[in-house]
């Protein structure tokens, strides 16, 4: 009979140290969220001087997802995934600008118009400088090129940039001493001199 209680006692007191576990780590999980939701983004500079931006990552359970994040969650669904199988999610926005000089180029040649005179015609009709202006601008990641017209600009631009997304984990320091896991943290790198990261978001999905 006692080595029945002692049993007893003794699954009660595992049942009792897994629960209070399983409670501080959700705690702990829920103060990393909150902390992730109030932080900015943190824009710095690498050693190559690429533009970078930090922020801590959401740990999100499946439910949670699919309920704090309805639209995600239907794209990821639209691409035939299903939520119980995600990992991760990330999303990322950035802005580009550019401050420019280029020269204009010489006018583009267009045919006279046809006049009634056939004696000022020439037999292939003389070419005229028209008021087209053309310009192009271009470094390793944008290219600017148009025309300037009489009372309009036709522009293309074309900016390129490269992402690089690195999770990594923050361990909970004392002293000299770490240990475990404090957060999780995404560093953000754009390759493009000329783009801002005005938005980062990564969320990592909890079993």
């Amino acid at each position: 009979m006692k080595k029945v209680l002692f049993l007893y006692a003794l699954a009660v007191t595992a049942l009792l140290l897994c629960t209070l576990r399983h409670y501080r780590s959700e705690n702990r999980r829920l103060e990393q969220n909150q902390t992730a939701l109030a932080s900015d983004l943190h824009h710095y500079r690498t050693r190559l001087g690429e533009e970078a931006a930090s922020a801590q990552a959401l740990r999100l359970r499946c439910a949670e997802f699919e309920r704090l994040r309805a639209a995600d969650a239907e794209r990821i669904r639209a691409l035939g995934i299903r939520l119980r199988r995600l990992e991760a999610a990330s999303k990322h926005v950035t802005r580009t600008e550019v401050t420019l000089r280029a020269p204009l180029g010489d006018p583009l040649l267009q045919p006279a118009a046809p006049t009634q005179d056939p004696l000022r015609r020439t037999p292939h009709e003389a070419l005229l400088p028209d008021s087209l202006r053309r310009f192009r601008w271009s470094d390793p990641w944008v290219t600017v090129e148009g025309i300037l017209g009489r009372d309009s600009v036709a522009c293309r631009i074309e900016s390129r940039d490269t992402l690089r997304q690195i999770v990594h984990r923050i361990p909970r320091r004392f002293l000299f001493i770490r240990w475990g896991t404090k957060a999780l943290r995404q560093e953000i790198i754009s390759s493009n001199p000329h783009t801002r990261i005005v938005y980062s978001e990564y969320i990592r999905i909890e079993r």
